[in-house]
């Protein structure tokens, strides 16, 4: 008979078990199968290994991850939380990138959203950008750049249509980028 071994201090025993209290027993005691024998009074089995028990134990979006494919439909997403700081990267084959903390970057994407207390200085090439934080550097937004009243917006900056919330700060070298190819004129002023 092999003696029992301890690991990080706890017995590998299942002798040693601690029963669980009834509602919680309940909840994750396994239905046996034909032929299974239930165990102790209030010990808990590790149940047998189906596929019906893994696909109904993990989440649906685990579960399929391995279905995935490299489709239009899958998108990469960089989020960036607070107190988190970047500095002096590139970043590539991001499709969408949040910013909650500071980034000092350069990026070419489809969206970008900087929130309150995030921060962006750099260059960035984008699809759409709204802007809650503040974003200082080289700006261009192919599509929309929305500007929210607690957003401020600094340096050079070329938008697609450009929306500004009661507010929201732009400042700089601010022009509608290529306003010949969308038969709209600028005044000079």
């Amino acid at each position: 008979m092999l003696k029992s071994e301890k690991l990080f201090g706890k017995s590998s025993d299942a002798a040693e078990a601690r029963p669980l209290p009834a509602t919680v027993r309940a909840a994750v005691t396994p239905a046996l199968a034909p032929g299974d024998r239930p165990a102790a009074a209030g010990v808990v089995r590790p149940a047998p290994m189906h596929p019906t028990v893994v696909s109904r134990v993990v989440p649906a979006s685990i579960a399929n991850a391995a279905n995935f494919s490299n489709s239009a439909e899958t998108r990469s997403k960089l989020m960036v939380g607070p107190n988190i700081r970047m500095r002096g990267v590139e970043i590539t084959d991001c499709d969408t990138l949040i910013v909650e903390g500071r980034v000092e970057a350069t990026i070419d994407a489809r969206v970008i959203q900087i929130t309150e207390p995030g921060a962006y200085i750099g260059n960035g090439e984008f699809d759409v950008a709204e802007i809650r934080g503040q974003f200082d550097g080289e700006l261009t937004v192919r599509q929309k750049l929305v500007v929210y009243g607690t957003g401020r917006v600094t340096g050079k900056v070329r938008y697609g249509k450009l929306v500004i919330e009661e507010g929201g700060q732009v400042t700089g070298d601010v022009q509608l980028s290529n306003p010949a190819a969308k038969g709209l004129t600028v005044a000079a002023g």
